[in-house]
């Protein structure tokens, strides 16, 4: 098979991507993977694939720098997360938020863990109002029977009775 590149040399690297169940598979010669930013005879973790998008870490010509953040409990370097694919502690995850947020969105296409719920068991429900929501609507309940709203009365007495039964209580 012929890179898809240049269309001269044997396609050696093999790239296969997925994105909403549609496949997209590319096929490039050492050189053109190289040119593409691709290590192919260097380690890759998987952390450098999904940090660097397949480029493996190259090894520094420089100084690191002076900013390279650490996290201060337990001291773990951006370039050991990067090295490691693995935090050290739960406050690792404040001290590289920068490189996380990105990370966690690329691959679960969103910011916020949503979950999900195995088979055979029922989603939980949604969360019982609190207990100040609860006051508060008892409260608009008494000032709309003094003003003798009736109409809204009822209505806050429907909401009350939905909110103590979605919790589980049993009405005073």
């Amino acid at each position: 098979m012929l890179c898809e590149s240049c269309q001269q040399r044997e396609a050696t690297v093999h790239l296969t991507q997925v994105v909403d169940d549609s496949v997209k598979k590319v096929h490039l010669c050492e050189e053109c993977a190289a040119q593409k930013g691709l290590d192919v005879h260097g380690p890759v973790s998987i952390s450098d694939l999904l940090m660097g998008l397949g480029k493996a870490v190259e090894p520094q010509k420089e100084k690191p720098s002076v900013d390279e953040r650490s996290c201060p409990r337990c001291h773990m370097r951006t370039a050991d997360f990067k090295k490691t694919g693995r935090l050290g502690c739960p406050d690792c995850y404040e001290a590289f938020a920068v490189e996380l947020g990105p990370l966690i969105k690329g691959m679960h296409r969103s910011e916020q863990h949503v979950g999900k719920t195995p088979g055979g068991v029922p989603a939980r429900p949604p969360p019982a109002p609190a207990r100040d929501d609860l006051a508060a609507l008892q409260r608009a309940l008494e000032k709309a029977v003094a003003a003798e709203q009736y109409e809204e009365a009822a209505r806050l007495r429907d909401r009350i009775q939905a909110a103590r039964a979605a919790a589980g209580e049993k009405a005073p």
